[in-house]
């Protein structure tokens, strides 16, 4: 036994073959996969909130939207119904909730039920996962032989606010999009909103229907790009397909699309730079000051694009309602923010949409073997396992498309794994580094990624190396190879600890 390991503690202890941690998007997904391809399994998922849907229950700040179409963000066994391709907050948190009853997963969901800390013994091939109940505040515990770890990549505890001077003078209210709170009234307010990411971008519109008038308020520029809230192709081909084809040709397409636009930002970026700054001139015509405000820095994908449904953000800065302004905050005062440029924007209400702070596996401590991981000096193993971990996958997501295409993968390789295992007869399997892989070239666990809330912090997050299975592609055609036609016997990943004996 090893130190961290007593039988004792683990004797009234509820036994699964798997615990998935996180019930949002890719949890309940995993869970309808663990169904239909290891239909033995049992499994619980354990979620620290009050309710299912992750991202989708907890935003929810005026317009909040998805950045990606739901023919790729939704799952790849429930065609998307709606009728708009970019969907609001509410309506993807329909979807899941349908997914969970359709399957009767919400059965198998135990809220209130936050992972603290998640315990290996190799000696019994099994995880002890240490919970704390919300209503209680008592420790309880599970254990399960595999651990699919569905929490997200960012804290619920709290976005990222950086300090900003002077804030405390400020007589309005302060708020950061992860923490809107309910009952807020900005109509025929001032509002400035920091930051010009997809939240800005989302909130802009949103707010500027009601609110006197608002400022994003932006270092530097961001791509954004005009697309059509519905797809009126997927809308035609549902009229005489039936839905489930229908919506994978579309799905299909639109999987075609982001990774054409993608490699051609990569292969031209000046050429497809130019063309995108060109749709914003048409869109805010001759006289806007597009260089200042719309031209940035970087090149397209470099960050993620961001995008106006139905040109809703240019609409309402060519109405008078909304304005962007690019310049430095010198400093909050009692009425607004004063900039560098000694400009000042007086508010009544700040929003600061200034980014996530990311977490690795949902900030859940992880031992193994009475060893806690440090996860930066590990190495990603085909992006979902880790060096020297067994037992283990982890969802993260695309940066540069949809992220359930990511989860869907994911799922599919911890079923195929968990099947492999049961016809090797073994209850343990661990990507282990070999000789030749020890002097391998380092690289960070994304690269080509310049967005804040990543850089910020990237020194968490394990490491790839140069050659497979070392890697983390962010590239679904080769994602689909790595995870669902190679083989699983790779010579990297170690199958052992005998299936023996009852749970």
């Amino acid at each position: 036994m090893t130190a961290e390991y007593d039988a004792t503690e683990h004797a009234d202890t509820l036994y699964y073959d798997v615990v998935i941690v996180g019930a949002g998007l890719s949890g309940i997904g995993a869970a309808v996969h663990l169904q239909q391809k290891c239909p033995t399994k049992s499994y619980v998922i354990l979620e620290g909130r009050d309710a299912l849907g992750g991202t989708w229950d907890l935003f929810r700040y005026p317009g909040v939207r998805s950045d990606s179409d739901m023919y790729t963000l939704g799952y790849n066994f429930k065609p998307w119904r709606g009728a708009k391709s970019i969907a609001d907050g509410p309506s993807i948190l329909t979807y899941i909730a349908e997914t969970a009853a359709e399957n009767d997963i919400d059965r198998q969901i135990r809220y209130g039920h936050r992972v603290k800390t998640v315990i290996w013994s190799s000696d019994e091939a099994t995880w002890t996962i240490k919970v704390e109940r919300k209503e209680t505040g008592e420790t309880v515990r599970f254990r399960c032989n595999f651990l699919l770890m569905c929490a997200g990549y960012y804290s619920y505890e709290g976005g990222f606010t950086p300090p900003f001077k002077g804030s405390e003078h400020f007589t309005g209210e302060i708020i950061h999009p992860q923490q809107w709170p309910e009952e807020l009234d900005y109509r025929g307010k001032q509002v400035v909103i920091i930051g010009s990411g997809a939240t800005a971008m989302t909130l802009v519109p949103a707010l500027a229907a009601d609110a006197a008038h608002v400022v994003m308020l932006q270092r530097s520029p961001t791509y954004v790009v005009s697309i059509p809230t519905a797809d009126k192709l997927a809308n035609t081909l549902r009229r005489f397909l039936p839905n489930r084809i229908a919506y994978t040709l579309i799905r299909w397409k639109n999987i075609k699309l982001q990774q054409t636009v993608y490699q051609r930002c990569r292969a031209e970026p000046e050429r497809v730079k130019e063309k995108m700054v060109g749709w914003v001139r048409q869109a805010l015509g001759p006289d806007y000051d597009v260089a200042t405000h719309f031209v940035p820095r970087y090149n397209p994908w470099e960050q993620r694009l961001c995008f106006a449904p139905d040109g809703d953000f240019f609409k309402a800065i060519r109405a008078g309602r909304a304005s962007v302004v690019t310049d430095h905050i010198d400093t909050f005062t009692e009425t607004g923010i004063a900039l560098k440029s000694g400009q000042e924007l007086k508010a009544d209400i700040i929003v600061t949409a200034t980014g996530l702070n990311l977490v690795v596996l949902g900030g859940v401590e992880v031992i193994v073997d009475g060893r806690p991981v440090d996860f930066s000096k590990r190495y990603t193993y085909r992006g979902l396992m880790f060096s020297d971990v067994p037992n283990l996958v982890s969802t993260f997501g695309y940066i540069n498309t949809s992220w359930t295409l990511r989860a869907d993968l994911n799922a599919e390789y911890m079923c195929r794994l968990i099947n492999h295992m049961d016809k090797l007869g073994v209850r343990q399997c661990t990507p282990r580094l070999r000789a030749d892989d020890l002097t391998m070239p380092t690289r960070p666990f994304i690269q080509n990624f310049s967005s804040g809330y990543v850089q910020r912090n990237m020194h968490l997050l394990p490491k790839q190396g140069d050659r497979e299975p070392w890697v983390n592609p962010q590239n679904y055609r080769r994602d689909k190879k790595l995870l669902l036609r190679d083989p699983i016997e790779d010579g990297v990943l170690v199958f052992d600890n005998d299936a023996v004996g009852d749970n």
